[in-house]
C-alpha cells in the first residue's frame, strides 16, 4: 500500500510539473510576438519623426534652391527655383509651390501640390513655353522632377503608410549615428524600386542617406545629404546630392537661403496663381 502511495504521488508531482510547464511555455509564446512587433512599432516611430524632420520643419517656409544636373559626360545644366511650403498639420496635409526663374527656357515653370493623407495628392505643372497647365496623375509621381534625379515624390515626401518599415541595425555613418530602416512599398506595382534603406540621423531624425535597391536587390540610385545648417534653431538640410548609378547622371541640390514661419496662407496655393504667381512671395514677377 505504501508503494502504491508513493507511486500516486510521484504521478501527481509529474502531473504538476507537465502542467506548470505548459503553462510557462504557453505564456512565453504569447509574449514573444510582442517582442518581435517591436522592431517594426519603433521603425515606424523613427520614419514618423524622420519624414516630419524633413518636409514638416515649423509651421511653413520659404526657400531659395539651386540644381546642378551633371550628365556622365560632366554636361551640366541649372536650375533656380523659389520653394514655398505651408502645413495645415504635422505629418498631414501639406501645400507646395515650386516657382523656377533660372535659366530662361524654364522660367516661369511652376509646379504645385497639395499633400492629402487619407488619399491621393493634387499636383500641377504649368508650362509657361507652351501655355499648358496640366495636372500630374498618381502614376506619374515617380517621373522626372524637371529633368533632375528628383521625382515629384521626392519634392514632397512618400506617406508614411505607403511602405513597410523595419528597423534593421545602428551605425555611424559621416560621423553621425544613425538607425538604418528599410522601407518596403506596400503596392509594389505603384513604384519602380522593390525597397529602400534609410539612414535616419539619431540627433536631428534628418535623413543621412538614402539607397533605392531594383527589383533584383540592386541598388541603383542613392540620396546623399551633404550638410546639415542649424537654420533659426531648426536642424535643416542645406545640401544633397541624388545619384543614378545606372546612367552616370547626378543632381546636386543646395539651399542657398532660407526662412521659417513667414506667414503663408492657403490662398497662396490656388490654380490662379500657377500662370500668374503670387507678388507678395515671387518678387519681380
Amino acid at each position: 500500500m505504501k508503494y502504491k502511495r508513493k507511486e500516486s504521488e510521484k504521478m501527481r508531482i509529474k502531473c504538476f510539473m507537465f502542467c506548470f510547464f505548459l503553462l510557462f511555455t504557453s505564456a512565453f509564446y504569447h509574449v514573444l510576438p510582442s517582442y518581435s512587433q517591436e522592431p517594426e512599432k519603433n521603425a515606424r516611430k523613427i520614419m514618423e519623426k524622420t519624414l516630419n524632420s524633413y518636409y514638416y520643419a515649423r509651421n511653413d517656409g520659404k526657400a531659395d534652391i539651386y540644381m546642378r544636373l551633371v550628365n556622365k559626360q560632366g554636361k551640366e545644366r541649372i536650375r533656380e527655383f523659389i520653394m514655398l511650403r505651408l502645413d495645415k498639420e504635422e505629418g498631414g496635409e501639406q501645400y507646395y509651390y515650386a516657382y523656377f526663374n533660372k535659366p530662361p527656357d524654364v522660367r516661369r515653370t511652376v509646379f504645385m501640390v497639395w499633400k492629402h493623407i487619407d488619399r491621393d495628392d493634387d499636383r500641377w505643372l504649368y508650362l509657361p513655353a507652351i501655355d499648358l497647365l496640366k495636372r500630374i496623375s498618381a502614376n506619374d509621381k515617380r517621373s522626372s522632377f524637371v529633368g533632375s534625379d528628383f521625382t515629384y515624390e521626392d519634392v514632397s515626401g512618400r506617406h508614411l503608410d505607403d511602405d513597410e518599415h523595419t528597423l534593421l541595425r545602428e551605425e555611424a555613418i559621416e560621423g553621425r549615428n544613425a538607425y538604418v530602416i528599410k522601407s518596403t512599398p506596400k503596392d509594389k506595382g505603384e513604384v519602380e524600386f522593390s525597397y529602400r534603406l534609410i539612414w535616419s540621423d539619431k540627433e536631428t531624425f534628418l535623413s543621412l542617406r538614402v539607397e533605392h535597391y531594383n527589383r533584383r536587390g540592386e541598388l541603383y540610385k542613392t540620396l546623399e545629404t551633404k550638410k546639415i545648417e542649424n537654420i533659426e534653431g531648426t536642424p535643416t538640410v542645406t545640401e544633397a546630392v541624388m545619384k543614378d548609378l545606372t546612367t552616370g547622371h547626378f543632381t546636386e541640390l543646395k539651399v542657398s537661403k532660407i526662412d521659417y514661419d513667414v506667414g503663408l496662407s492657403t490662398d497662396v496655393f490656388q490654380e490662379r496663381f500657377l500662370r500668374r504667381p503670387p507678388r507678395r512671395w515671387i518678387k519681380g514677377e
